[in-house]
């Protein structure tokens, strides 16, 4: 999550005609406390009974906990663009989630 607080003004134009949501199965009360320590600029939304993982094919029921899954949403509510899971670690998959943001929310691409 670091990674995306880091870079959010690159990855996500600086929330400009993006909203970007973490979803965790940990308690609400965790992930506020978390994003508040850590300046996250980024909504989290807790899912501990799994739902919405379920719903996007992402809930790992044996672990009880969702996959790192990514998706990026277009305005008119559809699914743009998946990946499973998301690697954090390659700076690749962070300029393909730029490039399919900027994509779906019909931005400009930010200049670096």
């Amino acid at each position: 999550m670091e990674a995306y607080r880091d870079q959010y003004a690159t990855l996500f134009n600086n929330g400009k005609d993006v909203v970007v949501i973490a979803m965790s199965v940990d308690p609400d009360t965790t992930l506020a406390s978390w994003a508040r320590e850590k300046s996250f600029p980024m909504l989290f939304a807790s899912d501990s009974s799994g739902a919405v993982g379920r719903a996007y094919n992402s809930h790992l029921a044996d672990k009880k906990l969702d996959d790192r899954s990514l998706f990026v949403i277009a305005p008119d509510g559809k699914v743009a663009y998946v990946t499973r899971p998301f690697r954090v670690l390659a700076q690749d998959a962070y300029t393909e989630l730029a490039a399919a943001v900027t994509k779906a929310s019909g931005t400009k691409a930010p200049s670096h």
